[in-house]
């Protein structure tokens, strides 16, 4: 699978987020809608978008007991999504109930891949906050084999995972990486974070970039920077 750019249209209003993708008159990016967009508009935004041209990761990270979850993937299937995501942390068990949820009776589905732990969270949190003991490689590693035991199709990681990811799974499991920042901007909320060009020696498979490209001065240029330094 070839490299992708992914924008994380991290926008309040269906008004915001389609006069934003107006923009890219030259180009149809991936598009990443997330919580706070889809709970304000709902799966319409998906199906508006998806009528533009783009493909579409729905990143709504469900975490919940399996049967739950396995409905709501049944209820996500409908729509012409592209690329689905939970925790990992719900267990082997919801993932593979969210596997059987998101197969559509003619076996077609959506890539669906496991948050390993958030590029937010930093290894004194996962310990002292989450009560996760080993470092942070160890317990991304233990997720991913999970996620594919579990026949995901890869991880939701930080790119300073992503090589040992492809190693403890295979160079066919995908990662997904957020934590992506152009060489001294300001990280913000993110913890473990690298450029795109760092992403890309490091093996990453998608980037997936908010504020760098939507809060820029010229996001269409600053897409196109991420593209040129990843793909």
């Amino acid at each position: 699978m070839n490299r992708d750019v992914i924008i994380a249209c991290d926008f309040a209003s269906a008004a915001d987020t389609l006069a934003f993708l107006d923009r890219f008159t030259g180009a149809k990016p991936y598009v990443k809608i997330g919580m706070e967009l889809y709970y304000a508009e709902g799966p319409q935004i998906v199906r508006d978008i998806k009528a533009r041209g783009h493909k579409i990761f729905l990143d709504l990270k469900l975490h919940d007991i399996p049967n739950t979850v396995e409905k709501a993937m049944r209820v996500l299937s409908r729509l012409d999504v592209d690329l689905v995501n939970l925790h990992a942390a719900g267990t082997r068990a919801m993932m593979e109930a969210a596997l059987r949820g998101l197969t559509r009776p003619d076996g077609s589905r959506p890539l669906l891949i496991a948050v390993t732990q958030l590029t937010s969270t930093d290894a004194g949190q996962m310990h002292d906050e989450l009560m996760i003991a080993g470092d942070m490689a160890q317990v991304v590693m233990h997720y991913a084999q999970n996620a594919k035991a579990a026949g995901l199709d890869g991880v939701v990681c930080s790119p300073l995972e992503a090589a040992k990811v492809h190693e403890a799974c295979g160079h066919g499991f995908l990662t997904v990486t957020p934590g992506i920042r152009f060489a001294g901007a300001d990280k913000g909320d993110q913890q473990r974070v690298t450029t795109p060009e760092m992403a890309k020696e490091l093996g990453s498979d998608f980037i997936v970039v908010g504020r760098p490209i939507t809060a820029a001065a010229d996001p269409v240029e600053a897409y196109g920077r991420c593209v040129d330094a990843f793909v």
